[in-house]
């Protein structure tokens, strides 16, 4: 009974094994003959530290590059996301000063970055004025227009049911709900033929 008391876990012997200078066969079977009962377990481990560790193998293959770049393409837009959406960011300031530079009621701003607004119908000349005051291209601007703005409407509201997302309106329908006097609606619709 004593002698069982003295002899070392199998976790011991497996430390033990793997810290050994050389793993060569002498090693591995002098293991094996002085503790039999973690035969199984010594052999994985013999098999594991006998794996050679991969080298650098110099430039990655084409294959290796597409599994990369396709890995990047499903995860980079969950990082970018934010990114990609230039009117989140503008402030209560920074929207009346565009309304201004743009000479269109603020709802109509608004109306953009909740992303109501049917892109397809906006005329190009105030998709170029609108990107332009933002500081983006027409094709990167249009390309933000398109994506959902994030999770919804992120506010808070007070009310008994949950508030719903508005379909997607006409810019012309957008202008007219807006108040935009007839002759204003009429340039801002001018496709600039």
């Amino acid at each position: 009974m004593s002698a069982d008391k003295n002899r070392p876990s199998k976790e011991d012997v497996l430390n033990a094994l793997a810290v050994e200078p050389r793993h060569d066969r002498l090693t591995i079977e002098r293991y094996l003959k002085d503790y039999p009962e973690y035969s199984n377990e010594l052999i994985d481990l013999a098999r594991e530290l006998s794996r050679s560790p991969e080298s650098d193998s110099g430039p990655l293959r084409a294959s290796e590059s597409r599994l990369i770049d396709d890995a990047w393409r499903q995860f980079a837009p969950l990082e970018t996301k934010a990114a990609a959406d230039p009117l989140a960011a503008l402030s209560v300031d920074q929207s009346r000063h565009l309304a201004r530079t743009l000479d269109v009621p603020r709802q109509v701003i608004t109306a953009f970055k909740e992303r109501r607004v049917d892109v397809e119908t906006v005329p190009r000349p105030f998709l170029a004025k609108f990107a332009g005051a933002i500081q983006l291209t027409v094709a990167a601007f249009t390309q933000s227009l398109t994506v959902s703005p994030g999770s919804g409407l992120a506010r808070s509201y007070k009310a008994d049911a949950k508030p719903q997302i508005m379909g997607k309106v006409s810019f012309e329908r957008l202008l007219v709900d807006a108040g935009v006097p007839d002759a204003r609606r009429a340039e801002l619709m001018d496709q600039g033929d």
